[in-house]
């Protein structure tokens, strides 16, 4: 058993969970979805699950990174799956350059000779966890200030990152928590006030962290329940998550990659 109790998961299952959601609407990873999703209720791997990972282009490096320079050989090693979605004290480890070399080797050939713009966020404080591809690499970003597609890139980036809640009810494979959703103001990207929103944790009775309660701490990415976190694991998963933010809104650091993919 892991913190508070838990069921300690395999870092190729932990992987599945969070990588299954957007994996389920064709933005990222193999078309095997339902592949993903048996591996993330079984809860095991058999071997298939991690060739399956490693088709995941914008994770698996992050993976590869946060090994690497923390002198782990397996980028699906829990230890690393857990410090890129919901973060670790791992990833101040990574030096800046190791970070800026890994976004050099995906990212120069679409930017030519503007890639100096790429680094500024990680020079910002920016490190190898899933809201720093979010927030300072997605597109969405860049998206904010077109009036027109505002509010879809808001939900977008709302449902992309890893976000975090309190379980108020369960209601057969759904539950309703209690979290901060992202605002925008035309300037600043913040989490807003407190809301509810209504989750998915299983279909017809099947799902991937299994029994959820009142009072639980959840993460959620798209609208999937990913894990029960401890407080401890809520705590790291604000912290990286509002760092990236702080990046975003300074403008002095912003990174222009987003109007470059975009």
């Amino acid at each position: 058993m892991g913190e508070a109790g838990f069921p300690v998961v395999p870092g190729p299952v932990l992987f599945a969970r969070y990588a299954f959601p957007p994996n389920s609407h064709g933005f990222c990873g193999p078309a095997d979805s339902g592949g993903l999703f048996e591996y993330g209720v079984a809860g095991r791997d058999d071997g298939g699950l991690r060739a399956m990972a490693q088709q995941f282009a914008g994770a698996w490096p992050y993976l590869q990174l946060i090994a690497g320079a923390t002198g782990l050989t397996d980028p699906l090693d829990r230890r690393v799956v857990e410090a890129y979605w919901i973060g670790s004290p791992r990833l101040d480890e990574v030096g800046t350059h190791a970070v800026g070399d890994s976004m050099e080797d995906r990212f120069r050939f679409m930017t030519g000779a503007r890639f100096s713009t790429l680094t500024e966020g990680v020079l910002a404080g920016g490190v190898p966890h899933h809201s720093f591809a979010v927030f300072c690499i997605y597109p969405y970003t860049g998206l904010l200030t077109d009036g027109r597609k505002a509010p879809h890139a808001l939900t977008v980036l709302d449902r992309c990152r890893i976000r975090w809640g309190r379980v108020l009810a369960v209601e057969g494979d759904q539950a309703v928590v209690e979290g901060r959703p992202l605002t925008w103001d035309g300037d600043l990207l913040q989490l807003g006030p407190v809301a509810t929103e209504t989750v998915v944790r299983s279909v017809d009775g099947v799902g991937m962290v299994g029994t959820v309660a009142p009072g639980d701490w959840v993460s959620m990415h798209w609208e999937w329940i990913c894990d029960r976190l401890t407080e401890a694991q809520v705590s790291r998963l604000r912290h990286f998550t509002e760092r990236h933010l702080a990046i975003v809104n300074d403008r002095s650091a912003r990174s222009v990659v987003p109007a470059l993919l975009g």
